[in-house]
């Protein structure tokens, strides 16, 4: 049986995951948008703070990281676009020293098509001068000052952060101080060819922080941790990490599904061991608690999710769409029923943050379709969210 652990809060979470890398040297994790992923890598960035008088032991990648770039647009000359840096993040140290352009520039040329330029400056930082990077302007076709997209911006930052990964790999002096990599959302901006790009090309990376060995040849795997809420990316990095290849030994780790029910303060941790997508089952289970009349609430959104779920059991079985979920129905005119259903009903612009509640004909629908389809794919559904998350769809 899969183990399942229930935390109260994000430091017991923490506790949990260095415990892993105590004796592994990697954990994957999958968790929905709003579950708390950043807080929780910010949590275990400030815990190696906390273990080690203050000194960070953490290199992490998050919304944070994308914080220390602001796009400035030059509005009184509309002249000199480009992002703003914050020199005094130590995210920086030693970057001016370690040749980091030409590093970024052959990441950079595997995802986007424009060229970049680092302006620096000297800071002064406690009784030291440092020269740092405070502005990087960007350039395509010989057009200098070009604006970037998001999408862009995030490529070039996530750039940045490997080209430094790889010198923490090096072993350069400035980033000794790092013990762990944590990663979190590197893919959020990006369309699916990209993001798989990202995770192939991380977990090459990975793969020799996992394996790096001292000067005599002893083992001093660097631990990681990557978080993330896109499904693809995080089906390619199990893909990637969890087969050997070569001659390499096979990477030491563990994956998780995180779920926070109902939003509250509870953080559940299932293993999932070789099914990174058992977060489709989790939803499932959501599914079915939203389709209870006792106590649950369905909105318009909710077939939207069911239609998903739909599409990806069809891809496993090899088909193109969900009518192959639907042709399991005994009775063709209701087959017939629910796929006009799902096609109509679910390519509404269906706002999550401000969800509306089904009306009660479609409630009834939605609940048909739901019980046909965990009845005839006979889904398994755990009890992560409650005593009451397999009840059966009424």
């Amino acid at each position: 049986m899969t183990a399942i652990r229930t935390y109260q809060n994000l430091r017991g979470l923490v506790t949990r995951l260095r415990d892993d890398l105590n004796d592994k040297e990697l954990v994957l994790l999958y968790a929905y948008n709003r579950t708390g992923k950043t807080r929780l890598s910010m949590n275990f960035k400030d815990r190696g703070k906390q273990n080690n008088g203050g000194k960070p032991d953490t290199l992490y990648f998050n919304a944070f990281t994308e914080d220390l770039f602001t796009w400035e647009n030059d509005l009184e000359n509309d002249a000199t676009r480009g992002l703003q840096v914050n020199q005094y993040s130590k995210f920086f140290d030693g970057f001016t020293n370690l040749g980091l352009e030409p590093t970024i520039d052959e990441y950079l040329s595997r995802y986007a098509d424009f060229g970049f330029d680092f302006e620096y400056k000297e800071i002064q930082q406690g009784n030291e001068t440092f020269t740092k990077p405070h502005f990087v302007k960007f350039s395509k076709d010989g057009e200098e000052n070009i604006k970037i997209s998001r999408g862009e911006e995030s490529i070039f930052i996530w750039c940045m952060f490997m080209a430094i990964c790889e010198r923490v790999l090096d072993g350069q002096e400035s980033y000794q101080w790092v013990k762990y990599i944590y990663v979190d959302d590197p893919v959020s901006s990006l369309d699916d060819n990209n993001a798989i790009s990202v995770a192939c090309d991380l977990a090459k990376l990975l793969r020799r922080a996992t394996s790096r060995k001292n000067d005599d040849g002893t083992p001093n795997p660097m631990k990681v941790v990557v978080s993330s809420h896109h499904s693809l990316f995080f089906n390619v990095m199990c893909n990637e990490i969890g087969r050997a290849k070569g001659n390499e030994p096979k990477v030491r780790h563990k994956r998780y599904f995180l779920h926070r029910p109902n939003n509250d303060n509870r953080y559940i941790l299932r293993a999932t061991e070789d099914t990174p997508y058992f977060h489709h089952v989790a939803t499932l289970s959501e599914l079915q608690r939203a389709a209870d009349p006792d106590g649950g609430t369905l909105y318009t959104f909710h077939f939207n999710a069911l239609r998903s779920i739909m599409e990806k059991t069809a891809a496993f079985f090899g088909h193109a769409d969900i009518s192959f979920c639907l042709k399991a129905l005994d009775d063709d005119e209701n087959s017939a029923l629910f796929n006009r259903a799902l096609n109509l009903l679910s390519h509404g612009k269906y706002a999550i943050h401000e969800p509306t509640p089904m009306g009660e004909d479609n409630q009834d629908l939605f609940r048909q379709i739901l019980r046909a389809f965990v009845t005839n794919f006979q889904f398994y559904l755990p009890e992560i969210l409650g005593e009451n998350t397999r009840r059966a769809t009424p």
